[in-house]
């Protein structure tokens, strides 16, 4: 079952941020991942969630997305991201 991957970023550094981006799109395909959403506006239609930036990325499935998250290969990418955004990440189930 396809698995979705969702991320809300705040940046403090752009240009490290800038750095993690061209790390990371590699490492997605690699995992036969894609984006779906990446860094688009979003509007609020309920409650008080408005990210900065929100990612949404799509894996074959939700074992995928977790190896792809823990492998060597986004390891340096999300080490990066460490230093660049603080961001929360959910992985769940699509259909």
């Amino acid at each position: 079952m396809p698995a979705l991957v969702l991320v809300e970023v705040s940046i403090h550094n752009p240009e490290l941020y800038e750095e993690y981006k061209k790390h990371t799109l590699a490492t997605i395909e690699k995992f036969k991942g894609r984006f779906v959403v990446r860094g688009v506006k979003t509007e609020s239609l309920e409650g008080d969630w408005n990210p900065e930036r929100l990612v949404i990325l799509e894996f074959p499935s939700v074992e995928t997305a977790k190896k792809w998250w823990a492998s060597p290969e986004y390891s340096q990418a999300k080490q990066i991201r460490y230093q660049a955004a603080n961001s929360k990440m959910l992985v769940v189930e699509s259909h």
